[in-house]
C-alpha cells in the first residue's frame, strides 16, 4: 500500500517513523514534511489547507491511503476532499471537526451526548465575560473558541490577565476550573467503532515546575502508573462512545482520530477539550509503544471496518519525549540556527532513543531550527525512569544555540513507578 501522510510536524515524523516500519506499506509519502521526515519518506510540496491540491497529489501518487495530521488542514475539508475523490482517508470531516475548531460546539456536542466536562459560558460581549469570570472566579479558564495551535487558553489567578485574553479573541469559552491531574487519551474510530490507544500524559507549560507560559506540550509520557487500571474503560463508557454516537445521530460521523483531554477531579473525569486529531507530544510516546503495525488500522477506520480490526497490542516498554524549543519560545522564536549532535544520537542511543524533528528544514549539509518546537527527543525502557535516562543522555547530545528544554519531564510519575 502507498501512503500520503499530510503535514510536517513531529506529530506526522512519528506517524511516518511507524508507518516506515510497516511491512504492508510499499511506498511513503509526506507533504510538506521536515528534514527528518525526509530520512523516512519521499517529501513533496503541497499546500496542506487545499484539499484539491492535496487530492491531486494523493492521485498522481496512486495513494491508497491518505492520513491527515494537523488540525488546520481537517478543519478546511481536505479529507472530505479527498475522500469524495474516492481515495481512503485517516481524517474526519470539516464539520466532524469542528469538534476542535469550536470549543463552543464541542460543549454542545458534550451536553447532547451526556459527557461530564466543567460548566461553561460562550462569551461574545465585554459584558458577558465580565459576567462570567465574576460567576466562576480564580483561577479563570479562557479559552479562544477557534483553534489556536494548542495556544489559545489561559489559566491564570489574575482577573485582568483573563480578561484582556477574553477580549483578545472573537468568540470566548470561559468555564469553571478542573482540579487534579490532566490525561491525554487517543481512540481511532471509523464513526461506529471506537479503539482506544494507552493513555498518555504532557507538560503543557514551558518552564519546570509547571512554570510559565501556555505551550503546545513539552514533553510526555506513558503509561501512567499513577493511574486507575479501569481509567480507559471509564473514559470509553462515559466520553468516547456517547462523542462518537451524538455525531453520527447528527448526520456528521466522526472518522478518524478522537483526542480526549481529560482532567481526573475529585468529582470524577471530566473533559477539558477535544481535539480532531492525535497531539504532539504524546503521538510520540503513544505510538513508541504500538506493537501492532499502524497502516492497516488507519486503513480499517478510513474504510468503516473498524470492527474486524484485531486488538491492538502494546509493548511493555514505557516512553518519555522531551521537547528541543528555539529560544523565546512559546513567543516569537528565533529560527535558522544550525542544529548539532542528531547524528551523534543516531550512533550511540538508536534504537531505544531516537529524535523526531518539528521545526526544522535542511539548508545544504546543515539541519536548522524552523520553528518553535524543534525537535521531540524519545526513548523507551523497561521503566519510565530507564526511558527517563536514555531520553535526557540523548537530548545532552543535541546542540542548537538558546534552546530550551524541561528538566522534569515525567520526573514525579517514575518516582511513583
Amino acid at each position: 500500500m502507498k501512503v500520503l501522510v499530510i503535514g510536517g510536524g513531529a506529530r506526522e515524523h512519528a506517524l511516518c517513523r511507524s508507518l516506515s516500519l510497516d511491512p504492508d506499506v510499499s511506498a511513503l509519502y509526506c507533504a510538506p514534511g521536515n528534514a527528518g521526515i525526509a530520512e523516512v519518506a519521499e517529501l513533496r510540496p503541497v499546500d496542506a489547507l487545499d484539499g484539491a491540491a492535496v487530492t491531486a497529489l494523493a492521485t498522481e501518487l496512486g495513494a491508497g491511503l491518505v492520513v491527515v495530521g494537523p488540525e488546520a488542514p481537517l478543519v478546511a475539508g481536505v479529507a472530505d476532499a479527498v475522500r469524495a475523490a474516492g481515495i481512503p482517508v485517516f481524517g474526519p470531516s470539516g464539520e466532524a471537526a469542528r469538534l476542535e475548531g469550536s470549543k463552543a460546539f464541542a460543549k454542545d456536542v458534550m451536553a447532547a451526548a451526556g459527557v461530564p466536562t466543567a460548566r461553561s459560558y460562550v462569551c461574545t460581549t465585554p459584558e458577558e465575560v465580565d459576567e462570567a469570570l465574576d460567576a466562576f472566579g480564580a483561577p479563570y479558564v479562557v479559552k479562544d473558541d477557534g483553534l489556536a495551535a494548542g495556544k489559545g487558553v489561559v489559566v491564570t489567578e489574575d482577573l485582568a490577565a483573563a480578561r484582556a485574553h477574553a477580549l483578545g479573541c472573537d468568540r470566548v469559552v470561559i468555564e469553571e476550573y478542573l482540579d487534579g491531574p490532566e490525561v491525554s487519551l487517543f481512540a481511532i474510530t471509523d464513526g461506529v467503532t471506537v479503539l482506544p490507544l494507552q493513555p498518555a500524559q504532557d507538560f503543557k507549560r514551558a518552564l519546570d515546575g509547571d512554570q510559565g507560559p501556555n505551550t503546545g506540550g513539552m514533553g510526555a509520557y506513558s503509561p501512567l502508573p499513577w493511574a486507575d487500571p479501569k481509567l480507559v474503560d471509564e473514559v470509553m463508557e462515559l466520553v468516547l462512545q456517547p462523542t462518537v454516537d451524538e455525531l453520527r445521530r447528527r448526520g456528521t460521523p466522526f472518522s478518524g482520530l478522537l483526542y480526549a483531554g481529560l482532567a481526573i477531579t475529585g468529582r470524577g473525569t471530566r473533559v477539558i477539550e477535544f481535539n480532531a486529531r492525535s497531539g504532539a507530544p504524546e503521538t510520540q510516546v503513544v505510538l513508541a509503544r504500538l506493537r501492532t503495525p499502524l497502516a492497516g488500522v488507519l486503513l480499517n477506520a478510513a474504510q468503516g471496518t473498524l470492527d474486524a480490526q484485531p486488538e491492538l497490542r502494546w509493548s511493555e516498554d514505557a516512553a518519555v519525549t522531551v521537547v528541543i524549543a528555539s529560544h523565546n519560545y512559546p513567543e516569537t522564536p528565533r529560527t535558522g540556527d544550525t542544529i548539532e549532535g542528531l547524528d551523534e544520537v543516531a550512533a550511540e542511543d538508536a534504537p531505544d532513543a531516537y529524535v523526531l524533528h518539528a521545526g526544522t528544514r535542511r539548508e545544504g549539509d546543515a539541519v536548522v531550527s524552523a520553528g518553535g518546537r524543534v525537535l521531540s527527543v524519545t526513548a523507551t525502557g523497561s521503566d519510565l525512569a530507564q526511558a527517563r535516562e536514555k531520553a535526557y543522555k540523548a537530548v545532552a547530545r543535541i546542540r542548537l544555540d538558546g534552546s530550551q528544554h524541561r528538566t522534569d519531564i515525567a520526573a514525579k510519575a517514575a518516582g511513583h513507578a
